[in-house]
């Protein structure tokens, strides 16, 4: 590679992170507007936080075509087509942040009243953890700090937990008629798009490592909870099914609303015969699961609603209700009872199946 292909090389990969990081700039100082917009109702600086937005979207479509003038221009590999990629990514990302900073001033344009203290105590506190998060990816993207970027991942998981204090209060908030619907929804939709912030910042953080070292996102990790009235059977066998199944693609965990004293013994049995062991864990009461049950991402019940069990289904939970046959009644045969077996195993697996490829994919493990 001669000297000079080298040096225009580095010029235009200069140029082109040069231009991110004012984007990404842009992008925060609206974030921040939109917010002051917000917090004193100032409809002027909203005004001009979505006017703001226009020149946003030019210099991102500019970065765009550039990157496509790279590829044709130098064939880039290895470390710099990663890095060129990321780019094209990352200004999706960034232009949906921008896109997020106009909902916020629009909405602050429409507000019938100011927001109170305790509203502005959880938006402040939200938009600290969002901005904090969003600010360290922009510098690990272009410090290219793959260490920086995979720590900042972290803090998506309290942007959550906030959001979901932020849900709760707003909901106390219209059961004490404080706001009118319109209001409510508005400052709900404020809070969605600042969690939403921070989504895009995890994914930020994502292209950085990837752009650095190659590493490439892994698979997430679904936690399924599943729940019946004892926990003594249907329950302990949806466990082994999808831990067997897809070891990799979840965590899964069971409970029930009057658990019986142990697992049925004839249950176990029929399960050892197709290779799964349910010697672990006893039957427990739902009340036992810990406080961080709310983190599950699927709740599925196998008899009856899910607010039979679950006093209240989290926000980002996803509630699922299954047919699935009972186990032989008491003194059936045990030819009954193998048969009733095995239509729950086979009603299971294929729910389960089903479950895991919509969740992950034809890849689904």
């Amino acid at each position: 590679m001669s000297q000079f292909y080298e040096e225009r090389l580095e010029r235009d990969l200069n140029s082109l992170r040069q231009r991110v990081a004012e984007v990404a700039a842009q992008v925060e100082q609206a974030l921040k507007d939109a917010l002051q917009a917000i917090l004193h109702q100032d409809k002027h600086l909203a005004n001009q936080t979505v006017l703001g937005d226009l020149p946003i979207n030019r210099a991102i479509r500019a970065i765009d075509k550039s990157c496509h003038f790279f590829v044709a221009r130098h064939l880039p590999s290895a470390g710099h087509l990663r890095f060129i990629s990321s780019v094209l990514r990352m200004i999706i990302a960034l232009e949906r942040i921008g896109d997020y900073a106009v909902t916020m001033a629009r909405e602050a344009k429409v507000l019938s009243k100011p927001l109170d203290d305790e509203i502005k105590r959880d938006l402040k506190r939200m938009a600290d953890e969002a901005f904090h998060m969003l600010h360290q990816a922009i510098e690990a993207f272009n410090d290219r700090n793959a260490e920086l970027a995979k720590g900042t991942m972290d803090y998506a998981y309290q942007v959550d937990h906030t959001f979901s204090d932020a849900f709760d209060l707003l909901v106390n908030k219209g059961e004490e008629d404080a706001y009118s619907v319109v209001d409510l929804f508005g400052i709900l939709i404020i809070f969605n798009r600042l969690e939403r912030v921070s989504d895009q910042a995890k994914n930020i953080c994502e292209e950085t490592v990837f752009a650095v070292t190659g590493e490439t996102k892994k698979p997430k990790v679904y936690r399924v909870l599943f729940l019946d009235e004892t926990d003594d059977c249907r329950c302990k066998m949806a466990v082994a099914i999808a831990s067997k199944a897809f070891p990799k693609g979840g965590s899964y965990t069971s409970a029930g609303l009057h658990p019986a004293a142990e697992v049925d013994l004839a249950c176990i049995a029929f399960m050892a015969e197709h290779g799964h062991e349910l010697n672990g864990s006893p039957p427990r009461r739902f009340e036992e699961i810990p406080e961080d049950w709310k983190d599950n991402h699927v709740v599925v019940s196998l008899e009856g609603p899910v607010e039979h069990y679950v006093p209240e289904v989290p926000f980002h939970t996803i509630a699922l209700e299954w047919e699935v046959s009972q186990p032989a009644a008491a003194g059936a045969s045990e030819e009954e009872q193998r048969a009733a077996f095995e239509a729950i195993f086979r009603q299971l697996a294929a729910k389960i199946g089903d479950l895991m490829e919509t969740l992950h994919g034809e890849e689904a493990s």
